[in-house]
């Protein structure tokens, strides 16, 4: 069993990964983003759900507006970007898989570019 407490701070720090699935959590302050036109993670998918703040998410150019509870599904290869638009630390939990970072935070293996 592995077991995780989650802060949601700013930044993004990788929980664990079990089976070939992996973990993290992901805070961005107001106005800030993560990702952009060239983000993609081309062998792995992304499962992001909102747990607290506002923003837009941008998955191939196709903008959608997220919010606590929102649940964003970022398929391998698609290019994408998180904003902030509110005025709040915009919380996230995130699924990669395969797992798509080192514990540093470093794109790896199938999910890197």
């Amino acid at each position: 069993m592995k077991t995780a407490s989650f802060n949601f701070e700013e930044g993004f720090r990788v929980a664990f990964d079990v089976n070939g699935l992996q973990v993290a959590e992901m805070g961005i302050a107001p106005g800030d983003a993560e990702g952009g036109s060239d983000n993609r993670h081309a062998g792995a998918d992304q499962w992001l759900y909102v747990v607290a703040g506002t923003g837009v998410a941008i998955v191939d150019g196709q903008r959608r507006e997220i919010g606590p509870g929102s649940l964003i599904v970022i398929e391998r290869g698609e290019r994408h970007e998180v904003r902030n638009t509110g005025s709040e630390l915009l919380r996230t939990l995130n699924l990669f898989n395969p797992p798509a970072f080192d514990h540093e935070g470093n794109a790896v293996g199938p999910g890197r570019g």
